[in-house]
């Protein structure tokens, strides 16, 4: 399969898709890198949770979207190289990912809601809670957070490795399908 032919759409996400999934990206590890700074530094506390509750929001919102729109079209076929067990693990760990899209939000958004504590996000928009107020109920759905983002950063390890594995290794151009083309 040459480069030309990936740039005819067949083998490549829809480009609605790819800005889903880049977009997503982005946000994810930003959100993970505000939270890892919340548990281990003090100062500007109040910003940083600030940005991670509407970056929270934000995903959710997305993946709410790019759940709809996985749903509505169908991802190109799976590459030639890809062995049977590998696409049960690649469907697998993809419905993972989404899973995760959805939990940790929904979760984070229950433990700012069990605390007691009106729930702002950038803009002064206030959400609605989602939860009863509650100290046990906090600190129970708090660490669930935080396993959940090691899940989450543990799947998304998982998926960059086998995407460097195709591209660096197999060479066979699995990552082509989520980019963008440089010429046409």
């Amino acid at each position: 399969m040459s480069i030309g032919e990936l740039d005819t759409g067949a083998t490549r996400f829809g480009l609605p898709g790819r800005i889903l999934h880049w977009t997503m990206a982005v946000l994810i590890i930003t959100v993970i890198g505000i939270g890892a700074a919340m548990v281990g530094y003090l100062g500007h506390y109040g910003t940083l949770l600030t940005w991670h509750k509407t970056l929270g929001v934000a995903i959710l919102a997305l993946a709410v979207v790019r759940i709809a729109y996985r749903i509505r079209h169908r991802p190109p076929p799976q590459i030639e190289t890809m062995a049977r067990p590998e696409r049960l693990v690649a469907a697998g760990s993809e419905i993972l990912m989404y899973a995760l899209f959805l939990l940790q939000p929904i979760v984070g958004w229950a433990v700012v809601s069990a605390s007691g504590i009106p729930i702002h996000i950038l803009g002064g928009f206030r959400i609605p809670a989602i939860a009863p107020t509650d100290p046990e109920l906090y600190a129970a759905l708090r660490t669930v957070h935080g396993l959940l983002a090691y899940a989450l950063l543990l799947a998304l390890t998982a998926h960059v490795c086998a995407v460097i594995f195709h591209a660096a290794v197999l060479r066979d151009n699995l990552l082509h399908r989520m980019t963008f083309p440089l010429r046409r």
